[in-house]
């Protein structure tokens, strides 16, 4: 068999070279190597996988080709869970409010507002696919099953959405873009929506523990509902895989047994204050199961308030400290460390709920 170099191939025609014996590159076929065959979301290398499959670490993408990961450039697509404006909705100040407030996450400044929920409530929990944010349950002096809806792009009243399979308030919720999960409450329920589609929530499973007033975030695929109150405050950290309707597994335990939480992360690190029962925010990595470990601490120290975060910045709103606050503090997600002053929401309140997307 001959060896033929070359470091150019052009057809002198004008037309498109023709290998009617096949070629191949790294023992592949090279047409096999346009095809991406399976797809990895995860820090660490993926262990056996297909040729043509595509890895992503978080900073760069890879194609496994012939028995090797090559790096490819690649345009990131967005987190479908995330964006630019961070929402505070509801809480109570002197009474429940239906106040929605909005931030610019990357430029700190004050709240600007944005428009008024359907019903006014507080201790509710919001979830988002980038574009729309659906706001859930709540107290109105009540339980409530309300699911009202926003269209983050263009400020204005929330439109009602659908109903919780029950009313109930201190839940927590989150969301991988399509589906938006609100859990906890008075028990152990989850509820799940398909947020481009209003309608009713369809049970999804069951927390490990039963508990009021959980802190919840996400990554892609993974959802945590961290901490809460059992009839006691606890450190429970449970997680679902948000596609696939079931029941929770535990995941690991917070620093420290915490009520009132609130949550946010950047997709890889998962957030989780309460200043209850620890002046400190505790952090996890979200797709690998394990304790929690300290970040750092809010600015002002209080509790219930609202957080949301842009996939880089984790910014947490209101809350109280003896009296209702307007604080608005950030720290960056990736980098444990101590919160910084971000600006104040138009009307102090607290029970809260954050969301962002644009």
């Amino acid at each position: 068999m001959s060896t033929f170099n070359t470091t150019n191939i052009k057809s002198t025609s004008g037309g498109t070279p023709d290998f009617s014996q096949g070629l191949n590159v790294g023992s592949s076929d090279i047409t096999s190597l346009v095809n991406m065959t399976e797809f990895y979301d995860q820090a660490s290398k993926p262990g056996t996988p297909a040729n043509g499959a595509v890895w992503w670490d978080g900073t760069n993408a890879y194609q496994y080709i012939g028995a090797q990961w090559i790096i490819v450039e690649v345009t990131v697509p967005p987190l479908p869970f995330l964006g630019g404006r961070g929402l505070f909705g509801g809480g109570r100040d002197s009474s429940n409010s239906n106040i929605i407030d909005y931030v610019t996450i990357a430029t700190p400044g004050n709240a600007t507002d944005f428009g008024n929920l359907t019903v006014a409530r507080s201790t509710l929990a919001s979830c988002s696919n980038r574009t729309l944010c659906v706001f859930g349950g709540g107290s109105t002096g009540n339980d409530s099953a309300v699911m009202d809806y926003i269209t983050i792009a263009t400020p204005g009243n929330a439109t009602s959405f659908g109903s919780l399979t029950e009313a109930r308030y201190k839940l927590g919720a989150c969301s991988d873009g399509t589906y938006g999960l609100f859990g906890g409450g008075r028990d152990d329920v989850i509820d799940y929506i398909t947020i481009a589609t209003s309608g009713n929530a369809i049970d999804f499973g069951d927390l490990t523990v039963g508990r009021s007033h959980p802190g919840s975030c996400s990554s892609r695929t993974r959802g945590l509902f961290g901490g809460g109150n059992s009839s006691s405050a606890t450190n429970i950290i449970d997680y679902v895989t948000i596609a696939t309707p079931g029941n929770a597994t535990d995941f690991g335990d917070l620093t420290t047994t915490r009520d009132q939480l609130t949550a946010c992360s950047d997709n890889v690190t998962g957030l989780f204050v309460s200043m209850l029962s620890s002046l400190s925010i505790d952090y996890v990595t979200i797709d690998t199961t394990g304790n929690a470990a300290d970040f750092g601490d809010l600015s002002l120290n209080r509790v219930m308030p609202g957080a949301c975060s842009d996939g880089t910045k984790g910014v947490f709103g209101g809350g109280l400290v003896g009296v209702k606050s307007n604080v608005i503090d950030y720290v960056i997600v990736a980098t444990p460390g101590n919160a910084t002053d971000f600006g104040d929401l138009t009307v102090a309140r607290e029970n809260l709920t954050a969301s962002s997307g644009d």
